[in-house]
């Protein structure tokens, strides 16, 4: 046995030593007093070891990677990153003892540019957003190392049918619920990874669960899904981090996808407002995404005279935005005037008041 292929598979050991020694995320759920007869669930990612949905994304990468003979041992890894990606992969790194280096925009919150170095791992900051993929594949070259490409490599590298990814883990965890079978999967596109994993799993599974993606307002997926047309492309990167790019992304894969809306980014941070209120704790600003999807799937059931279930993602905490998301100085500065829009998205919540205007939709 070559020496590659004996320390690979000593890796993939240690991940999988590692993922036996976590616990799936919670299910919670949250009630909806304006949507009587529809139970709205969240599916609780920032309990990861790295606080995020990525967590899940960087283990199968990392497994990917090894499997198809990509990493060696001593060699850095690369990845063109927001940040939770970047931090969950930094933690993958570490403990397999490889060198790391995050390509991330420059307006990236301090907080996770602090994780990532916590894991070990460097950070590289690009002014222009669009350029983390040259810059990625720049440094992979100079030092040998390897551009793990999340957002070319996310949808082929989770395995959809089982091995407990996501979607399996909330049907199993809706088991004994009222409504089982959930009837929409709400989750926002960053590489458009777990779109693809929700919606291949509900097809193959013969479920009749819909899937809608909730896209962020500087983001070109949602543009892409009505028009059709790949080569969009925007000058400037999504404010609410994680999720939206600038351009679309090889990931993503709107064949999947029963519907879509895109929200505009003040309305997104007045619902992670509201959605923390509720949980007692900070949430991120894709979750706040989420929410507005989840309450656009429910207000579109009470017009069919449908009930049953909702389950949105929780895609990670909002510790990571104590000086950006959650800072008035921060908004006031980014011309965000969030409390009249929070009172909205409660008014829609408890009461099954309309949502403000703004939002786009396609077939929902």
């Amino acid at each position: 046995m070559s020496d590659l292929r004996q320390w690979s598979r000593e890796a993939i050991r240690i991940i999988e030593a590692d993922f036996q020694r976590s616990a799936d995320t919670h299910l919670i759920p949250l009630e909806l007093p304006g949507f009587p007869g529809i139970d709205l669930y969240f599916k609780d990612e920032s309990s990861h070891p790295t606080g995020s949905l990525k967590h899940r994304l960087a283990r199968s990468l990392f497994l990917y990677a090894l499997c198809n003979g990509w990493l060696k041992q001593g060699a850095p890894v690369i990845e063109a990153s927001s940040g939770s990606t970047a931090i969950s992969e930094a933690y993958f790194a570490r403990l397999l003892g490889l060198p790391f280096i995050a390509v991330m925009p420059a307006a990236t919150s301090q907080e996770k540019v602090d994780q990532i170095a916590f894991y070990g791992g460097q950070v590289h900051l690009v002014q222009d957003p669009s350029q983390i993929y040259a810059e990625s594949e720049r440094l992979a070259r100079e030092t040998g190392g390897h551009f793990m490409d999340q957002f070319t490599y996310a949808e082929r590298a989770t395995d959809w049918r089982a091995n407990n990814n996501i979607a399996e883990s909330i049907f199993q965890q809706l088991r004994f619920e009222t409504h089982p079978e959930p009837a929409w999967l709400v989750s926002s596109p960053g590489t458009g990874g777990t779109t693809a994993t929700l919606g291949r799993y509900v097809g193959y599974r013969q479920h009749p669960t819909r899937v809608l993606c909730a896209d962020a307002e500087r983001s070109v997926f949602f543009d892409f899904y009505r028009s059709g047309d790949a080569g969009l492309l925007l000058d400037h990167g999504s404010r609410i981090e994680g999720i939206g790019r600038p351009r679309v992304e090889p990931s993503f894969l709107p064949n999947v996808i029963d519907a879509m809306i895109k929200v505009p980014d003040a309305l997104s941070l007045a619902a992670m407002h509201y959605l923390a209120q509720r949980l007692g704790r900070r949430v991120g600003g894709s979750s706040g995404t989420n929410l507005i999807g989840a309450l656009m799937a429910a207000q579109q059931m009470v017009q069919t005279g449908e009930t049953g279930s909702i389950v949105a993602i929780l895609c990670d905490g909002g510790d990571r935005y104590a000086t950006t998301y959650y800072h008035p100085d921060w908004l006031k500065a980014q011309g965000f005037e969030l409390a009249g829009l929070i009172n909205a998205v409660a008014a829609c919540a408890e009461r099954g008041e309309a949502l403000p205007e703004g939002i786009l939709r396609e077939r929902i």
